[in-house]
C-alpha cells in the first residue's frame, strides 16, 4: 500500500471522527421552535398586592421584557404575539423572622409573588398559570426604605430567571 493511500485513509477517517463527534449548546430559548414561534407580547404587570411599592411594577416588567428580548429571538409585538405573558404582582410582603430572647425579630423578610399566564399559541401544550415567589431575609436594624432597591433587584432578577426557565429554557 503507497504512502498516498495512507495519508488518505487517515484523513478521512479523522474527518469522519470529527463530524460525528460535535456537540452543540443552545442557551437561547431552549424549548421554542423558531420555525413556528416567532412573535412575542409582554403585558403590563399590575401591583395588585396588599402592600404597594410603586416602582416594583415598572422595575418587573422591564426586567421581564429585557430578559425575552434579549435571551430569545422572538420579536416584540404589541398584540397578539405567537406567545403571550400576562399577569400581575400578588404579594409584596414583610415578616419578622428568627425572633430572639427578647421578643423582638432579629431578621426581617421581604418576600414577592408574581403570577404568571403564559399562553403559546402555537404550541399549545405549554401553556402556564402559575405563580413564582421569591425572598430576601435582611437585618431587622434596617428599615425596609434602606434595604428594599436592591432586595427588589435581586428579588425581580430571581422570579424573572425562574418565568424564563418554567416557559422557553430548556432547564
Amino acid at each position: 500500500m503507497g504512502w498516498n493511500k495512507v495519508v488518505y485513509m487517515m484523513t478521512g477517517a479523522l474527518c469522519l471522527l470529527l463530524t460525528a463527534c460535535s456537540v452543540s449548546y443552545s442557551f437561547q430559548g431552549g424549548k421554542l421552535n423558531y420555525n413556528i414561534v416567532k412573535t412575542i407580547t409582554i403585558r403590563e404587570f399590575p401591583n395588585r398586592a396588599p402592600l404597594v411599592y410603586p416602582p416594583l411594577a415598572q422595575s418587573f416588567d422591564n426586567a421581564l421584557r429585557s430578559r425575552f428580548i434579549e435571551q430569545t429571538r422572538l420579536v416584540p409585538i404589541n398584540n397578539n404575539g405567537d406567545i403571550e405573558i400576562e399577569g400581575e404582582i400578588t404579594g409584596y410582603d414583610v415578616q419578622g423572622t428568627a425572633v430572639k430572647g427578647d421578643a423582638y425579630s432579629s431578621r426581617t423578610k421581604l418576600t414577592l409573588t408574581v403570577r404568571v399566564r403564559y399562553t403559546n399559541h402555537k404550541e399549545k401544550d405549554s401553556d402556564i398559570d402559575q405563580s413564582f415567589s421569591a425572598f430576601r431575609e435582611y437585618d431587622a436594624t434596617l428599615s425596609l426604605d434602606e434595604v428594599q432597591d436592591s432586595l427588589i433587584r435581586e428579588l425581580t432578577e430571581e422570579i424573572v430567571d425562574q418565568i424564563y426557565n418554567a416557559t422557553v429554557a430548556n432547564w
